[in-house]
């Protein structure tokens, strides 16, 4: 019974994988110059224009916005170096960026390779719930600010910005309230993973207390975690976006596309938040047909956007990969730290 369910749920995940890379090469195929109003063809004239310098330039502020993240993931996990950070970080984003729905496969292999240098589950799950509610909060911003700087600058205001600003604000503050909740006391922790084991329960049969009892036992792990490192975690998730954003600007600087910039950042906004769309690697497809709809419905010319987000997505999405890869390698002849080591560390941070 056992083989039979193992065997199952590999063909399904298997499943899940081809329809996932088929959605995500049609939208990128058909969807995006559907969207844009364009060709392939008309985007390949405007990529050629891109000299090699400047994918030099544009490497270099993806590694910088990758640096700024690892202070997230350090003031989430005490003990964890830079470099450690760097390499955990583009090793699990490599893998989620391969797969549907990869985020599983990504929050293993961190764990796995957090293990190999010492640390703890507990540490390692800490620090996953810790920077996932800083991801989903610091994207439920983005849409808020379009909205103030489109309403700053007199821009016209599509209802699907309005919309989407809207839900950012709705689930961040759902979010952030079901978190405060679950580590101000054990028993908000209780309600909070009852919750949540409800939830699971409506989607796959069976009886299961997972969420309640992990809440529970990290409650006060996780309270202590975002009252010492809250400040380093907010500051490297606004380095971490701000530096994307610049990266965004200047790819839409390097095609021809001119707007404004609270027009440009809320496409960019968009973008983000788009990327956790599940259903394709990343959202793979998904954002970049999102982001260019917003920019030619803003009046940019429909190939200078096409090539711009293409552009964009090559060094936030399809240059994590070879970084993972170098990330693995590097990962595979760094030293093991021993727990005591690590104990020493998480002490003295």
């Amino acid at each position: 019974m056992s083989a039979t369910s193992d065997s199952r749920r590999t063909v399904r995940r298997v499943v899940q994988v081809v329809l996932g890379l088929g959605l995500a090469v049609a939208l990128l195929w058909w969807g995006l110059p559907f969207f844009a109003q364009t060709t392939w063809g008309e985007v390949g004239d405007v990529l050629a224009g891109i000299s090699p310098w400047k994918a030099v330039l544009y490497t270099g502020f993806i590694v910088a916005g990758l640096y700024c993240y690892t202070f997230v993931m350090t003031g989430a996990m005490p003990g964890l170096s830079h470099p450690r950070a760097l390499i955990l970080n583009v090793c699990g984003s490599s893998v989620s960026n391969l797969l549907p729905g990869g985020g599983a496969v990504g929050l293993a292999a961190t764990y796995y390779i957090a293990r190999s240098w010492g640390f703890t589950v507990t540490s390692v799950t800490t620090m996953a719930v810790v920077t996932g509610v800083w991801n989903v909060l610091a994207r439920a911003a983005l849409p808020v600010i379009a909205i103030i700087g489109l309403s700053w600058g007199a821009a016209d205001l599509p209802p699907s910005m309005r919309e989407a600003a809207w839900a950012a604000i709705v689930t961040g503050a759902v979010v952030l309230a079901l978190f405060v909740i679950a580590v101000v006391t054990d028993a908000g922790a209780r309600s909070v993973g009852r919750g949540l084991d409800r939830l699971v329960r409506l989607v796959r049969r069976g009886h299961t207390d997972a969420a309640e009892r992990g809440l529970t036992g990290l409650r006060a792990q996780v309270a202590e975690t975002v009252r010492t490192g809250w400040l380093s975690m907010t500051l490297g998730m606004v380095g971490f976006f701000g530096l994307y954003y610049v990266l965004f600007l200047l790819c839409m600087s390097a095609t021809g596309v001119e707007l404004p910039f609270g027009q440009l950042f809320a496409a960019y906004a968009i973008g983000r938040l788009l990327t956790a769309v599940g259903v394709t690697p990343g959202g793979l497809g998904v954002t970049e047909a999102g982001t260019v709809a917003a920019l030619v419905a803003w009046g940019a010319d429909s190939a200078a956007s096409m090539a711009g987000v293409v552009i964009f997505s090559i060094f936030t999405h399809l240059l994590e990969v070879p970084l993972g890869a170098i990330g693995w390698v590097a990962w595979s002849v760094m030293p093991r730290a021993s727990r005591e080591e690590i104990a020493q560390a998480a002490a003295g941070s």
